[in-house]
């Protein structure tokens, strides 16, 4: 339920189109609504700005359906993250046409009116094509609230000239994400190189001694370079979410 949504209805109350019982109907479900296995957050958006997330790992298919459902009648948006394309095939055909399931990001968006306005400029840097999952998470997750992307891919430290060949991009960010694995050294280039806020993104890609991107994070957290804020592994959503932030503000709230 969106300050978009919860202002149409009550011009339509004020204009008397719809009875005070009308929309009481559609505030009940405030602030939550109790599904047995799931407690849905209506008020979030209004809250926070972005509607309640599904993390579709660990639900069953017909929990993250029934979810979507409601979270879709409450007038919300629809994001859901790490739903696995197997899984996605078993509830496709019960889904909305105007659902877009991203396969490598392994996301699906749904929303009511899609915008073709995407506000500032968030740069989305991988080290490796191995960590482009974790990014295409990041980038549907801005998208998906509103910031405008753009994609570096493949530009780690082991070939830095394919990175400096991009830095007019990455000096036109208002922030940066930078989604690295293995030795997570790209982060501290990066922040070297702009005066604009990086996020890191350790990925678990690497060999053994990576500890599935215990070695990235690590190197992250302990980067030589100003500016530059870590989440967790693998966490493109956290990412994208967090960078957004940062990319609208001084944005005019929109009425």
């Amino acid at each position: 339920m969106n300050p978009e949504y919860i202002q149409n209805l009550l011009k339509k109350l004020y204009n008397r189109k719809i009875t005070p019982q009308k929309a009481l109907d559609h505030l009940k479900t405030l602030p939550f609504e109790d599904l047995g296995f799931a407690h849905l957050d209506h008020h979030r958006q209004l809250r926070t700005g972005m509607p309640e997330v599904i993390y579709c790992e660990g639900k069953a298919p017909d929990q993250i359906l029934q979810i979507i459902k409601k979270l879709h009648q409450g007038g919300s948006d629809i994001l859901a993250t790490r739903l696995d394309p197997e899984l996605y095939k078993k509830i496709k055909s019960r889904l909305p046409k105007k659902t877009v399931y991203n396969s490598q990001g392994r996301t699906l968006v749904l929303k009511k009116k899609p915008s073709s306005k995407k506000l500032g400029n968030i740069t989305l840097v991988t080290a490796g094509t191995s960590d482009i999952p974790v990014a295409e998470e990041a980038v549907v997750t801005a998208e998906y609230l509103g910031s405008h992307v753009d994609k570096i891919f493949d530009v780690g430290v082991a070939g830095i000239h394919r990175l400096l060949d991009k830095i007019d991009r990455l000096r036109a960010a208002r922030v940066l994400i930078v989604v690295a694995g293995m030795d997570g050294a790209l982060v501290s280039v990066v922040g070297g190189l702009v005066d604009k806020p990086v996020i890191a993104v350790p990925t678990s890609v690497g060999y053994g001694a990576s500890f599935n991107g215990l070695s990235a994070l690590l190197t992250m957290l302990n980067s030589c370079a100003a500016g530059v804020g870590t989440v967790n592994i693998d966490n493109g959503f956290g990412a994208g979410c967090l960078a957004h932030r940062i990319n609208i503000l001084g944005e005019p709230p929109e009425i």
